[in-house]
Order: structure tokens, then sequence, then C-alpha cells
């Protein structure tokens, strides 16, 4: 799966939690209109101040902290490294360090290649989880503040 494969599914993960995350607010001591809406202004303001999150204003997802690559996508020396370690066992098994070499470089530049991209999917979930716990501090507080008024929140 590509990252922009990954980008669109944690989108597409976070707009359906949001969606599913809708509140609706009951005027359960008879509110009128004018004042629902009045008190449901002031409990977005005071979630925003308490949470610290402005759902219509979310913060832009943080760009995952890319470990030093080269145009390939491996770390640099990975193939180096690899080349040294095939050498050495294809000297040691089929007396072939050359071949060793070659075969080690190639392995050792997919493993980084695979490390690298496990390592910026992990930091696009925890960029997604961590948006999802302020998406429900602003909801508690928001429903905090309109119970507190004599709604009832659901």
């Amino acid at each position: 799966m590509t990252k922009r494969s990954l980008y669109l599914l944690a989108l597409s993960l976070a707009l359906i939690g949001e969606a599913g995350a809708q509140q609706f607010v009951y005027p359960a001591k008879g509110q009128s209109p004018e004042q629902q809406k009045a008190d449901e202004s002031a409990c977005y303001s005071w979630a925003v101040q308490q949470s610290g999150f402005d759902p219509a204003k979310p913060p832009p997802a943080p760009a995952p902290a890319k470990p030093p690559t080269t145009a390939t996508g491996t770390t640099p020396g990975a193939g180096v490294r690899g080349a040294a370690r095939g050498a050495v066992v294809g000297e040691l098994v089929g007396g072939d360090a050359g071949a060793g070499a070659a075969a080690g470089a190639v392995a050792a530049r997919g493993q980084s290649r695979r490390q690298n991209a496990a390592a910026a999917q992990q930091g696009q979930q925890q960029a997604s989880a961590q948006q999802q716990q302020q998406q429900a501090a602003f909801g508690r507080a928001r429903a905090a503040c309109l119970e507190g008024r004599g709604y009832s929140v659901k």
C-alpha cells in the first residue's frame, strides 16, 4: 500500500469518526430556539478554550520526522553494511564473496526501505490518534457545558 493510500485511509476513518460522534442537543427545560443557538455557541467557545481543539480549524497533521534517506529511500550506509555481511557469509558458505556482497547489499536496502516506510506509517497513526483524542475531549467539554445549561445531550 502506498503512502498516499494510507493517508487517504486514515483521513476517511477520521471523517467517519467525526460523523459518528455527532451530538444531539435537546432543550430539556423548554429553552427557545434562539436561546439554544446562543447557548450552543457559548458552549462551543468554552469547549475550544477548555480542550485546546477547534473542530472548525483542526491543526494540520504534523509531518512525521523522516530518517535520513538516500534517493532510493534507504538509510545511508545500509547497502554497504549489507554488502559487508553478505561478503562474509558468501565467502564462508559458497566461497564467492562478490556474489554474497551483492545479495547482502540488495537485502539490506530492501529492509531499510521497509523500516523507513513502517516508521512513517507509525507517525501518521500516532498523529491521527492524537487528533481523535482532542476531538473526544472537545465533545465531552461541549456536552458538559450544555448539560450544565439544562440541555439533554446524546
